[in-house]
């Protein structure tokens, strides 16, 4: 077990947050619920404080902290996927009910989180030994929004 987690700061959220991102991928769940014992900036007394979650094994903290602070790209969650289904599902998932679509595979869920969902074969297509092939590639993914293998492939081989 990692002796780093991220800790992701809501206004209120958290429960529900955990509960959505834990939904998303294998090897995932809530691990524990604290509740708040005093009514605090965090919330009052019996509503949720700290919810501990794991996602698809990595350890992370969801936090009722009071005042709602804005994500930026600066911080973001990469998942790798690896076949088109896979990017499909979870980009699907994560924008639904209020995210938002970005480029080049990022998006901003509902909860103002920042994600990358990225195809496996991305770095093949991007840093494979055909340079020319690797820059069509790199101008495809720079037009897209959510990542679609097929094409990356096609722009690379030349097609």
């Amino acid at each position: 077990m990692s002796k780093i987690s991220p800790c992701l700061w809501f206004d209120g959220e958290a429960e529900q947050a955990a509960a959505f991102y834990v939904s998303l991928l294998p090897d995932s769940g809530i691990d524990t619920v604290q509740k708040n014992t005093v009514d605090s900036p965090a919330g009052k007394a019996g509503s949720v404080l700290v919810v501990e979650f794991t996602l698809a094994g990595q350890r992370f903290m969801a936090l009722n902290g009071g005042t709602r602070f804005e994500y930026t790209h600066a911080v973001s969650f990469k998942i790798d996927c690896t076949d088109q289904a896979e990017v499909d599902r979870l980009w699907d998932k994560l924008i639904s009910g209020g995210g938002q679509p970005e480029r080049c595979g990022w998006l901003r869920d509902r909860f103002g989180l920042y994600w990358q969902i990225v195809p496996t074969a991305l770095p093949k297509y991007l840093g494979g030994d055909d340079r020319a092939g690797a820059q069509r590639a790199m101008q495809a993914m720079l037009q897209m929004t959510k990542l679609d293998i097929a094409a990356l492939e096609r722009a690379y081989e030349g097609g």
